[in-house]
């Protein structure tokens, strides 16, 4: 299945009120977080890497083809904090005349879990970097945009969602939020996972749902109970121990048609550190091996890697930098294999390639997604990695397939992918408070020896520097 897609984004001189746009200011880009760009890594969208940002008064437009991809994936920004409130649900539905492998809903409802700061989030972002210090933490959690009415002066500002009883919905969850891992249940309902990161899984009935930034589950809701009103509600599942974290909780309300009442019922929330009820969910999920675009996992590996990540601590710069706030007066940074990345600022990775110690400070769960392909999660766990004992455990039958993993909280993960898309792929932790301290790496997949296995190149309206 191969579908062409055209998007034209545009970053006006001056802002417009009411539009999303105006959020770019004065340099932006976008990623459509899963989709495989195959062979055209010029679109995937994260500045530097495969792009300079869109200039002021200047627009980029993105050609990609969706192949051999159905499901929940999402599209924002990716630039600084921008997607904090840029971005959106990107829905890849079936061709006509083929169905869904779970029964057909009576609707489809995107679920879009977000983060808010009554602030600039780039000035937030910015603070942070400069004193080296943790950023201000976020002021409310949302759904939907709407915070729900837990929230001081959010009344009439709550998500609710209209069932039939009797009615099967398919919920589109999608973590939107920047730097919180979230919990998600609905009172006196249970859910069946049938997807995640636009990938379908074997059936899996669960009453809460784990997700991290970046991360997609489809699940199918059905609203078996008495008419009534039940809150949805999400919190953050906060791993790291001692660091603080915004302990509010967002909802939104299911409304039974013939419901009396006016008083939702709450649902019971794991607590924010219940770390084996999260690695339950994550690790209990499993492909779909009879759902279309499934393939069998590689059991022949040419390349293995073992990438450790870690948050840590550097020198400020110069003696004396009174300006520094962080930890024992240095600043919080980010490594993987003790690399604390850097992006560029006058030529993107991808135009390169085209032409061509840090102290651990604490464990922590990190969502880490990898562009321009899906990876297979044979294992995880927790503790160090044991290659002879845990690679007994690995899944090569019907592993979940996945874009954005969350690694265990002082453990490990091992997943697999057939590297066969040329280009320069960001690998990264999704916690956004991460990526510019230094949690990312990047793969140079290099062309293979056809055009067809080559990356075409660069349009001619691609952004510069």
């Amino acid at each position: 299945m191969t579908r062409v897609f055209k998007l034209c984004l545009t970053n006006p001189e001056e802002w417009q009120p009411s539009s999303l746009v105006r959020h770019l200011g004065k340099s932006g880009c976008s990623h459509r977080h899963g989709i495989f760009q195959l062979l055209s890594g010029w679109a995937d969208g994260p500045e530097f890497a495969t792009q300079c940002p869109i200039r002021s008064g200047h627009s980029y437009t993105y050609r990609f083809n969706i192949t051999g991809q159905e499901g929940t994936l999402w599209w924002h920004a990716h630039v600084q904090w921008l997607r904090a409130t840029v971005h959106g649900a990107l829905i890849i539905r079936p061709r006509a005349g083929r169905s869904y492998p779970f029964p057909k809903p009576h609707k489809e409802v995107p679920i879009l879990l977000g983060e808010w700061w009554n602030a600039n989030v780039i000035d937030v972002e910015n603070e942070a970097l400069a004193t080296g210090n943790a950023p201000n933490l976020s002021d409310a959690y949302t759904i939907n945009g709407r915070p729900g009415d837990l929230y001081p002066c959010s009344s009439n500002h709550t998500f609710r969602l209209n069932v039939e009883q009797g009615k099967t919905y398919l919920l589109r969850i999608i973590n939107a939020a920047l730097n919180n891992q979230l919990f998600f249940k609905i009172a006196d309902h249970k859910m069946t996972v049938v997807a995640v990161d636009a990938s379908y899984t074997n059936p899996y009935v669960t009453d809460v749902v784990v997700t991290g930034p970046g991360q997609t589950t489809d699940v199918l809701l059905k609203a078996d109970q008495l008419p009534a009103l039940y809150y949805m509600a999400a919190h953050p599942y906060a791993s790291a121990a001692g660091v603080p974290f915004d302990n509010t909780t967002t909802t939104g309300i299911i409304v039974y048609s013939g419901a009396t009442q006016s008083t939702p019922k709450m649902p019971v929330l794991p607590a924010f550190n219940d770390t084996p009820t999260a690695h339950r969910f994550f690790s209990n999920l499993t492909g779909l091996v009879t759902g279309p675009f499934w393939s069998p996992v590689p059991r022949q590996v040419d390349e293995s890697m073992f990438i450790t990540v870690g948050l840590g601590l550097v020198a400020c710069g110069s003696p004396g930098n009174t300006s520094c706030q962080g930890p024992m007066g240095q600043r919080l940074a980010a490594s993987m294999n003790n690399a604390s990345f850097q992006f560029p600022n006058k030529l993107s990775m991808l135009e390169a390639f085209f032409n061509n110690n840090t102290a651990i400070l604490g464990i922590e769960n990190h969502p880490i997604h990898l562009h321009g392909f899906n990876f297979y999660v044979l294992a995880q766990g927790f503790g160090n990695f044991n290659r002879t004992q845990d690679s007994r455990k690995f899944n090569f039958v019907n592993p979940q397939e996945r874009n954005t993993i969350a690694v265990p909280v002082g453990g490990w993960a091992v997943v697999r992918f057939r590297a066969n898309n040329p280009g320069v792929w960001l690998m990264h932790c999704h916690l956004d408070v991460h990526l510019p301290w230094g949690l990312a790496t990047a793969f140079v997949v290099e062309n293979g020896p056809t055009p067809s296995t080559s990356l075409p190149p660069p349009p001619p309206d691609l952004p510069k520097c």
